[in-house]
């Protein structure tokens, strides 16, 4: 293992792996550690934010979300995340699985939770490198956005996917 590059929140490395077909392949691997993401509900409601992301150039819809600290669990994480973002703090944090955001490049892991039983929080100050608009719809609307193309961030679409069973 080489590592190319190491950042505060990431590392990535130039490794030799041996494939199951006995192949051996160069390969980079991009670890940028864990995250979580939260789609914050509020009846038919939810939160998503409006942010603009300097890798596009642009605004996206997204549900909020944030890299875990060294030592921070997925739900330290979410609840912190939540409220910077969103400013708001959830009584209730459900589960909704992981999931993988590129297994062809990187190992990283999004611990996904829906978020209940809102309230206003100011506990942490936003981070000054986000530019944020939180956006109150209703979850059917979310879904439609998700489905006609509106909402491309694929955390966002998987967390409307997963949360959606609990509502029908």
């Amino acid at each position: 293992m080489t590592i190319i590059y190491q950042g505060k929140r990431l590392f990535i490395e130039l490794r030799t792996i041996d494939l199951p077909n006995g192949r051996r392949k160069e390969t980079i691997i991009v670890h940028p550690g864990g995250a979580v993401a939260m789609l914050p509900c509020d009846g038919d409601d939810c939160y998503l934010i409006r942010q603009f992301r300097p890798a596009i150039g642009g605004y996206i819809y997204e549900a909020p979300a944030g890299t875990m600290e060294p030592g921070e669990g997925p739900e330290e994480t979410a609840s912190r995340e939540l409220i910077e973002e969103v400013r708001m703090r959830s009584a209730e944090l459900i589960p909704r699985g992981v999931i993988m955001t590129s297994p062809g490049y990187t190992d990283e892991v999004l611990h996904l939770y829906e978020a209940r039983n809102l309230t206003p929080a100011d506990d942490y100050d936003p981070d000054d490198d986000e530019v944020i608009e939180v956006v109150k719809i209703s979850r059917k609307e979310a879904e439609a956005m998700a489905q006609d193309g509106r909402i491309i961030d694929a955390k966002t679409i998987s967390l409307l996917f997963r949360c959606r069973e609990e509502r029908s």
